[in-house]
């Protein structure tokens, strides 16, 4: 399980990663957002690519789901931080990060 502050801190830890409001959730951003969380704290949506995100889902379909819709399709992915464990979670938000960089970073 993974409060909101953990995860804050383990996305605001990769480099170059800010943080802004995003319509009703808190986002985290290098070059485009990677990662947001939900006002409640209770999940998180992250951008990964369609083979990860297929692959995560296979592993830990508990804490792992394709956003429901469109966003989906292209990799966001929502997380349950109570059924994922920190080193997982930190995995899984370095892969979105890694997308999000500049080109050639």
């Amino acid at each position: 399980m993974v409060a909101a502050d953990r995860f804050a801190a383990l996305a605001l830890a990769l480099d170059g990663t800010r943080e802004a409001p995003h319509f009703d959730r808190r986002a985290f951003r290098v070059k485009r957002i990677y990662a947001t969380l939900a006002a409640d704290g209770a999940t998180a949506n992250l951008k990964l690519l369609p083979d990860e995100q297929a692959f995560r889902c296979t592993m830990n379909p508990a804490a792992f789901s394709p956003v429901a819709n469109a966003w989906g399709r292209q990799g966001w992915t929502t997380i349950a931080l109570d059924r994922i464990d920190a080193a997982e979670l930190a995995d899984a938000l370095a892969a979105a990060w890694r997308h999000a960089l500049p080109a050639g970073s």
